[in-house]
């Protein structure tokens, strides 16, 4: 073999190396980026599950204050009723 196609070949094997080194650096930047919005996306879908939680324990207590309230009612008429006759 040449010098001189010893010298191409190793030409090119430093070009590939570079072109993949821009490549690993290109994809890495996006894999960053990729990161953050991951991060984002689950602080905002921990938020949002926080939020209907707390909704949901809402409607549970006005449930409860409804039914106790009801029983309430009831049994002031139990009473009403006792004390007319």
């Amino acid at each position: 073999m040449t010098e001189e196609k010893r010298i191409i070949l190793i030409s090119e094997f430093i070009e590939t190396k570079l072109r993949k080194e821009k490549e690993l650096e290109y994809y890495l930047k996006e894999l960053r980026e990729l990161e953050t919005k991951i991060l984002y996306l689950r602080q905002e879908v921990g938020l949002t599950n926080t939020i209907i939680n707390m909704i949901k324990s809402e409607k549970v207590l006005d449930i409860a204050e409804h039914f106790a309230s009801t029983n309430d009612n009831i049994l002031t008429s139990a009473i009403n009723k006792t004390d007319d006759e």
